[in-house]
């Protein structure tokens, strides 16, 4: 029998580029999504957008480091995403009457909220420094604070540490911080602004908020540093499904450097990642 060799290459590409492209939607759709949607097609999400910069509104619009990183799972999974805005009271509520199927709303992992929901964490924030643009004193971290001027709220949880890092300054022989204090964190940051402090304490979402609404008034000093407080993703208790696919979302975004750049998109610093 004769073979026709030019037809038969013609048949082994052909197949090739088949088989290729089952292979290249297959690892398009590498997230299965989860079975149980309240919305077919759509991951749909409980938010309260009055937490800059994870979400936010602008030009009446939702926006913010939480809109855009589940935008980028849920793509993973072939997904359209379906934001639910609501008060924070709300949210838990609407994830147990399976009215939403996560939240995603920048949310604390706390002991009493962990008893009713399961979290997917994906950042970790604490407290940070907030200096003048340019930092002129070059404020790396607490320990360059000692001599200078800091600013806070009185009777905030950041008056105690700024008391704190002025007590180590003079146990390590070094002039005592100056501490600051003001009705409200805006009087602090108007302080500082007027150049009569040298840096003020907030927590790392606030001062995030802060750089990013006036970069040529303020900038990040140093890293952030603690107490600090998980952040996650919450889904309805024991639903292991899409816990599961979520977390494979956070992963595929995390290892082709989807995440890092929403960081820096949103000005957290980027040990916000590192959850331990």
């Amino acid at each position: 029998m004769k073979i026709d060799l030019k037809k038969s290459l013609y048949t082994a590409f052909a197949s090739a580029l088949i088989i290729g492209g089952f292979a290249s939607s297959s690892k398009a759709a590498e997230i299965m999504a989860p079975s149980s949607l309240a919305n077919s097609g759509q991951l749909t999400y409980a938010v309260a957008a009055t937490f800059a910069p994870f979400e936010y509104m602008e030009n009446g619009k939702l926006t913010g480091f939480d809109i855009d990183m589940i935008n980028e799972i849920s793509k993973r999974m072939g997904l359209e995403t379906n934001p639910m805005n609501m008060e924070f009271k709300g949210l838990i509520p609407s994830l147990q009457g399976k009215r939403a199927d996560i939240i995603n709303s920048g949310m604390y992992i706390k002991p009493e909220r962990a008893a009713v929901v399961d979290f997917i964490p994906y950042m970790r924030v604490g407290n940070q420094l907030v200096v003048a643009a340019g930092n002129p004193k070059n404020i790396q971290g607490q320990d360059d604070l000692c001599g200078l001027k800091i600013a806070v709220t009185l009777g905030g949880f950041q008056e105690g540490l700024a008391k704190e890092q002025g007590a180590k300054c003079v146990a390590a022989g070094k002039k005592e911080t100056e501490v600051l204090t003001y009705p409200s964190a805006q009087d602090a940051a108007l302080v500082l602004q007027q150049g009569r402090a040298d840096a003020i304490f907030n927590s790392t979402p606030g001062a995030v908020k802060q750089v990013t609404a006036l970069p040529d008034v303020y900038a990040i000093g140093g890293k952030s540093f603690g107490p600090y407080f998980l952040v996650g993703i919450a889904v309805r208790k024991g639903d292991a499904e899409m816990k599961k696919a979520l977390e494979a979302g956070l992963k595929s975004i995390q290892a082709d450097g989807t995440f890092d750049a929403l960081l820096k998109k949103y000005n957290f610093p980027k040990e916000a990642k590192n959850l331990n």
